[in-house]
């Protein structure tokens, strides 16, 4: 299984999230997710919210394209995102041919 696919123009992301990092950033795999560190700490919704406008800022959508579909309470998370317009470099991901 991979840790993303494609859903029509929009990309669905398996993550496992891990706050109170010393900084925000993608950290390669953990297990079939991608590992994402974040500063914002695991209360109130915080390091959901955190994640949410990361992943904006990293796939250069507005912040309400991007959605938590599971995993609210959990440091495994699926997201989905709608339409990226920019794909990060570091993360290797292919676009899926029309």
């Amino acid at each position: 299984m991979a840790w993303y696919r494609w859903d029509g123009q929009d990309l669905i992301l398996d993550c496992h999230l891990q706050p109170k990092a010393s900084r925000d950033e993608f950290a390669g795999l953990h297990g079939e997710r991608l590992k994402i560190r974040l500063t914002a700490p695991p209360v109130e919704g915080k390091a959901n919210a955190h994640l949410l406008a990361f992943l904006a800022a990293a796939f250069a959508v507005s912040k309400s394209q991007v959605s938590l579909e599971s995993g609210q309470q959990s440091r495994q998370k699926r997201v989905r995102i709608r339409q990226p317009q920019r794909l990060p470099a570091e993360l290797g991901l292919t676009v899926e041919p029309p």
